[in-house]
């Protein structure tokens, strides 16, 4: 089995997903647009600098699903990824899903950022494994919280070994895609190592390692 194992945000996406849902819940009068604002600066600054407390985020981000009906909140997303997604698929991405699907490999997203908002994102880009933060749900309605391991810095490696392990057939090669520091360690799994679009330290690791660095959002 060959695996190309991506991130999403800021790597396939020219932009995040999660925090662009939050600006748009804000733009749809769905949550105080001040206040939300201001925490989801905040968490994504914490995220870009590595201190990010993902339950803390979890709890901030997921409350609208708990306070909203669902099929509410599935219409706006449906909006959401029309409006907002569509055109912040990064230039370069097609071409590269492509070029992996061609020399046979399995594609999977893995992603920090919660499954409500990034299935639908994995489903736009034809890939049909993806691996998120799931959010808990008890009795058919959210609870606010994470479940299981959240798929954020050392639990994204857990979790695709975990996922790897579940597939019972071993993984002859790996390239994995990302542009942020928080997935150095998931970057070190791959024999091959990607740095797309990279932030400062993960572009000074990767120059240090002999990472490949390359730019999607050039066509």
């Amino acid at each position: 089995m060959r695996l190309a194992v991506f991130d999403l945000d800021n790597t396939l996406l020219a932009g995040d997903s999660d925090y662009l849902w939050g600006c748009y819940l804000a733009e749809q009068g769905i949550v105080d647009a001040q206040l939300h604002a201001r925490e989801n600066e905040r968490f994504y600054r914490e995220y870009q600098a590595g201190t990010l407390d993902i339950h803390e985020y979890a709890a901030f981000v997921l409350r609208t699903l708990v306070e909203h009906e669902l099929p509410k909140m599935e219409a706006l997303r449906a909006r959401f990824i029309r409006e907002r997604i569509e055109p912040i698929v990064a230039a370069g991405t097609r071409e590269l899903l492509a070029r992996h699907r061609a020399a046979g490999d399995l594609l999977i997203i893995t992603t920090a950022t919660n499954r409500f908002i990034v299935e639908p994102i994995a489903a736009l880009l034809d890939v049909d494994h993806l691996i998120a933060t799931d959010p808990e749900i008890v009795a058919g309605r959210y609870t606010g919280r994470i479940a299981g391991i959240p798929n954020f810095q050392g639990g994204k490696v857990a979790r695709l070994r975990h996922w790897i392990d579940s597939q019972q057939r071993p993984c002859r090669h790996m390239s994995c895609y990302s542009d942020s520091h928080n997935d150095i360690p998931l970057l070190e799994m791959a024999q091959h190592a990607v740095a797309v679009d990279p932030d400062p330290v993960l572009r000074a690791v990767a120059q240090q390692r002999g990472w490949e660095v390359i730019s999607l959002r050039r066509a």
